[in-house]
């Protein structure tokens, strides 16, 4: 009896280590979907220093949502700088900053500080904003300081930006 078990115990080792799977069908991903918008803002008293810019349609809860904010243009190509953006008076204490916070629905991009009236309009007005939809997966992966970085991973083209008009 002993040898029996033996020997069906050796054969089930050899019939289970020989099956493998094929699967020669490739995954396509259809719900990762990234996208950038770009807007022009202006901050002031008005609209109480803050814009927002809806979002149609609603992201998933799991999408990260980075903002850049156009702060200037080099030989290389345009500077983006990701927002929490900070600016210091000389002696070391907050001047204005830049910040924002995000719903499945909408972005809110909103200056914070001492006297933002006495902001110069070169940072409060026609602030060129762009906004990255990040899917979850590639939200732990990727360079979120580096704009470019973000772009290449998703694979964005500067054609794909859609441009908001507000």
């Amino acid at each position: 009896m002993k040898k029996i078990i033996t020997l069906l115990a050796i054969a089930g080792l050899f019939i289970l280590q020989s099956c493998t799977v094929n699967d020669d069908n490739p995954y396509v991903d259809n719900d990762t979907i990234s996208e950038v918008f770009e807007v022009s803002a202006s901050f002031n008293s008005t609209n109480n220093y803050s814009r927002i810019v809806p979002l149609n349609p609603p992201i998933f809860t799991s999408d990260v949502v980075l903002v850049y904010r156009l702060s200037g243009s080099t030989a290389q190509g345009d500077v983006w700088k990701l927002l929490p953006e900070t600016h210091y008076f000389s002696d070391g204490t907050l001047d204005f900053s830049y910040d924002y916070d995000y719903t499945t629905t909408d972005v809110s991009v909103f200056m914070v500080g001492n006297d933002l009236q006495d902001v110069t309009a070169e940072f409060r007005l026609n602030q060129v904003l762009r906004i990255v939809i990040v899917p979850a997966g590639f939200a732990t992966s990727i360079n979120k300081n580096s704009y470019e970085s973000v772009i290449s991973t998703l694979k964005i083209k500067e054609s794909q930006i859609k441009k908001i008009e507000m």
